[in-house]
């Protein structure tokens, strides 16, 4: 691919100023469509060392208003962020909707440059290839519009350039031994960019590969691109107001094997357990929980635990028997509220991400990113085709965080109407748990059918071989904690 690329055309500064005047004034014009419309923007420069990113990045922000956009510099992972899933350090750092992020170089490099230098292995860089066109599509298909450049030189080009660096003493310590490296092994790493290109160029987000052996040249098909970007997203989203998508027919993504799980109205709720029993068994399981926290922490496995369920079902009194055998330093709970308005400036994903644990933690997430296709979807806050979607991208997200290596666990707490509305009255007759119910609880009550459809779509569609769903019976509080701990414990000694 790169071997075809055309290196020898030039431009002088007088046609490059003619061909981008305009380019320029639209560009500047075309940012505040892109505010008033919260589309946001990803500018991603990536390609050879010395091949300009940083003169031409200086260039383009000089048409932009320096309050809406933010360059980002992107270094080798640190120790902290490797003890995070390969993407969550570029989740972490994506715009919020009309706003631009530019990234000089980006997620790239942990598929190209490590494969090279690192040994990355084939199957874990088709692996993080398969997730950054996940990540990528997902936002794309939340709105955002993503511009991928590769700037391309020559091994003489950049040899050239390499030592003109390194003769000036202003510039000298922009140039490592490992971009000498580089140079001297430029075909390892041209093979290894030319896949990288290959296998995530997708129409969603496709590769723009700019000859940059001539700035102006280089220059000039940057703003085309960029200005002809911007305008087709500007219209997609004028379109998209008018005759909105239709939602996805196919949810599930093929290749992730199902779990069968019972419908909530085929699930026996008598389960119960003796009080004394009950005792011991918690002791018991607590300190077993103990060892295993341990285990876990020198093994250096990650655990992401989930809890939905009914309001009133015992989510809160089943996390704190739980985490009561957890050592404090090594475990949070996460609990999930309306968001806010930052968050819902971004992708839904976006803060969950951003409270993984690192590696050895434990995340309980109290509620989570299943809002989505429950309360969001009966209650209006997302499109038909926002939460038909939403089941396919929670499956990538949780395959994602398999790969990494995290234990994930999911449950269900589940409880009758009835005995939901007997908890329901005792909150409100019980002073000190008044604070418990609330209007909302007695709204989402009227809409028990809705929800339980829901949730049964929920436990269908993504209760996968990797990360299934454990419907724990909670009209027996002490049991539901015994159920749940157990699930909790066994998952753990599977894994250590």
């Amino acid at each position: 691919m790169l071997e075809k690329i055309n290196l020898k055309k030039t431009m002088i500064d007088a046609e490059y100023k003619q061909m981008t005047r305009a380019l320029k004034a639209d560009l500047s014009v075309l940012q505040h469509s892109l505010k008033e419309r919260k589309i946001p923007v990803i500018v991603l420069f990536d390609g050879w060392g010395a091949a300009g990113k940083g003169s031409i990045i200086a260039d383009v922000i000089l048409n932009l208003d320096p309050r809406n956009f933010k360059v980002m510099s992107t270094l080798d992972p640190t120790d902290e962020e490797r003890r995070h899933p390969f993407l969550w350090r570029h989740w972490c750092r994506i715009p919020a909707r009309g706003r631009i992020a530019i990234f000089d170089r980006s997620w790239y490099p942990e598929v190209s440059v490590e494969r090279v230098e690192k040994g990355l292995s084939d199957m874990e860089t088709y692996r993080r290839m398969d997730n950054i066109n996940a990540f990528e599509r997902q936002l794309t298909d939340d709105g955002y519009l993503i511009v991928k450049f590769f700037l391309h030189i020559s091994q003489k080009d950049q040899k050239k350039r390499l030592e003109r660096l390194a003769e000036d003493k202003d510039t000298a310590w922009r140039v490592t031994d490992k971009d000498w490296k580089r140079n001297k092994h430029y075909d390892k790493h041209c093979r290894a960019f030319d896949e990288m290109l290959e296998r995530t160029n997708t129409p969603n987000a496709p590769w723009h590969i700019v000859p940059s052996h001539d700035k102006n040249c280089a220059m000039a098909e940057i703003y085309r691109v960029l200005v002809e970007s911007i305008r087709e997203a500007i219209a997609a989203a004028d379109e998209a107001k008018v005759n909105p998508p239709a939602p996805p027919v196919q949810t599930r993504p093929s290749g992730y094997p199902l779990v069968k799980v019972p419908r909530l109205e085929d699930v026996r709720l008598d389960m119960a357990i003796d009080p004394v029993e009950y005792k011991d068994l918690l002791k018991k399981d607590q300190k077993r929980l103990a060892d295993l926290h341990n285990k876990l922490y020198r093994q250096r496995i990650p655990v992401v635990a989930v809890y939905e369920g009914w309001d009133a079902a015992g989510k809160g009194g089943n996390i704190r028997r739980l985490v009561t055998g957890l050592d404090p330093r090594g475990y949070e709970v996460v609990p999930i509220a309306s968001p806010t308005p930052d968050e819902l400036a971004h992708h839904y994903l976006w803060r969950f991400w951003k409270a993984l644990p690192k590696d050895g933690h434990v995340a309980i997430f109290d509620r989570s990113w299943y809002g989505r296709v429950m309360v969001e979807r009966i209650e209006g806050f997302c499109t038909e085709a926002e939460w038909k979607r939403a089941f396919a991208e929670i499956n990538e997200f949780e395959r994602e965080l398999c790969d990494w290596g995290a234990i994930v666990l999911k449950f269900w707490l589940h409880i009758d109407r009835d005995e939901q509305l007997r908890r329901f009255n005792d909150r409100e007759n019980t002073p000190e748990k008044r604070w418990k119910i609330t209007d909302e609880d007695w709204r989402n009550r009227e809409k028990w059918d809705q929800y339980e459809v829901a949730v049964n779509d929920m436990l269908r569609e993504t209760s996968t071989d990797f990360a299934p769903w454990t419907i724990v019976e909670s009209q027996d509080k002490k049991f539901a904690r015994i159920k749940a701990m157990e699930a909790f414990i066994d998952a753990v000694k599977a894994r250590v």
